[in-house]
């Protein structure tokens, strides 16, 4: 998933433009602790994936090279998986190879089909709904959140693109066409563009579309579940065009900022709603059932409520400005880590990933955890600087790392706790979400 990986600076600076239209045309389309919750299961996905996509992958590759088609039907030609561009004497620049081009575009569309199903289901399937609703628990809209996505999903999901190893698509067409999909629907999570043309409404997945995906009004759940082709959801059924401004979220608001929390909390919910049922089969439609599925002892699944943008609040505890630039600064670290590692990881071994991995995790969780006042934060925090400057002073003592790294990342905690410990004070919220 390099694609994804390298093209992380370029959606911060489509981040950028959007904060200026913003700014421009006087809207507020940001807000801090939200964006930051965002980008912090963004950043849990990305370096879980590290894990998750090798398995998810592997499995793909068992599946292409043992039970392909090609394999034990020998008539059934090879999928092809050249270049579709090739340089051309004859004309400046690229010749289309034909073969290549419709492979990989059948490929793309193929692909396309495979995530519509697999989103599709996610939201009508309790136990792959918990794993996705991470992406819809946002109350903004905007390019931040189309980077807040599951660290547990995809251990879910590959099984609805098994068919297309089946029928011979290579692995690395495969990961390329995902990739792909993916990128394009980063640009259609803003507000910042309205309808475009008739014709690119019909056949694309556009902003108007994936805003209806997102809101949680009644007439707009589970609807629009497109990746790049909108023609999948008028052709099954779950096409609605955008009416009224959409209230964003999920019906039953996750009210954390805490990313570790936003990725399991679906699944703490399906265990207790499945410990507190009275049969099997209540236990069965707990998880394999809809959202929002409730027994009739407990009086049946409620309607979703009415909800309308002009009186809609979105959840925006405060915080004073001192914790704030604390919060910042922290995430910005995180974020610089975490990148750093992911360049890193394919030669790091797999514990030394591991464990960074936790670090950052635990990281972003204290950053959640601060915007939200939590109590809880101030001694995770605490601990996490202690230690993080021990590490750092005794790994250049041991001249595991340089010692200049060292001493940067030893006065970085100290300027750290100097900063915080004074404030720290002011968490005072013991209310919400904990951090498991």
């Amino acid at each position: 998933m390099g694609i994804i990986l390298f093209s992380i600076p370029f959606f911060f600076v489509l981040m950028g433009v959007e904060l200026a239209y913003a700014a421009w045309s006087r809207r507020r389309l940001f807000r801090l602790n939200d964006s930051i919750a965002d980008l912090s299961c963004g950043i849990l996905s990305q370096v879980s994936g590290v894990f998750s996509k090798l398995f998810a992958i592997g499995i793909y590759v068992w599946a292409w090279r043992r039970l392909a088609v090609q394999r034990w039907l020998p008539a059934v030609p090879m999928w092809a998986d050249g270049a579709p561009f090739a340089r051309s004497a004859a004309f400046p620049g690229f010749a289309a190879n034909a073969r290549e081009l419709a492979a990989w575009t059948a490929a793309f569309v193929l692909v396309d089909l495979a995530y519509y199903w697999s989103h599709r289901l996610s939201h009508e399937i309790n136990l792959l709904w918990a794993g996705h609703v991470v992406h819809h628990s946002s109350e903004e809209y905007n390019l931040a959140v189309a980077l807040r996505q599951s660290s547990i999903h995809g251990l879910f999901t590959w099984v609805f693109y098994v068919p297309l190893a089946l029928i011979g698509i290579p692995p690395a067409t495969y990961v390329t066409c995902y990739a792909l999909n993916l990128l394009y629907q980063f640009w259609i999570h803003t507000r910042a563009v309205g309808r475009m043309g008739r014709w690119t409404e019909r056949v694309m997945n556009t902003p108007s579309h994936h805003r209806v995906h997102h809101g949680r009004n009644p007439r707009y759940l589970d609807r629009n579940h497109a990746g790049v082709l909108i023609v999948w959801d008028r052709l099954f059924g779950t096409f609605q065009a955008e009416e009224e401004e959409p209230v964003y979220g999920i019906t039953k608001p996750l009210r954390s900022w805490n990313p570790l929390w936003a990725n399991v909390h679906g699944f703490v919910e399906i265990a207790r709603d499945a410990m507190r049922a009275r049969s099997w089969r209540d236990r069965w439609m707990y998880v394999a059932g809809p959202p929002g599925w409730r027994s009739a002892a407990e009086g049946g699944s409620a309607a979703p409520p009415q909800v309308a943008a002009e009186v809609a609040e979105a959840w925006d505890p405060v915080v004073p400005a001192g914790l704030a630039a604390y919060g910042f600064a922290q995430f910005a670290a995180a974020l610089a880590g975490s990148f750093a590692l992911l360049l890193n990881a394919a030669s790091m071994p797999g514990a030394h990933v591991a464990a960074a991995g936790f670090y950052v995790a635990i990281s972003l969780a204290g950053v959640g955890g601060v915007f939200e006042s939590a109590k809880w934060a101030g001694p995770i925090e605490t601990a996490r600087l202690l230690v993080l400057g021990a590490a750092c002073a005794l790994l250049g003592w041991m001249g595991a790392i340089p010692v200049s790294a060292a001493a940067a990342g030893v006065a970085f905690c100290a300027v750290s706790l100097a900063w915080f410990l004074p404030r720290r004070a002011a968490l005072t919220e013991t209310e919400l979400a904990p951090i498991m």
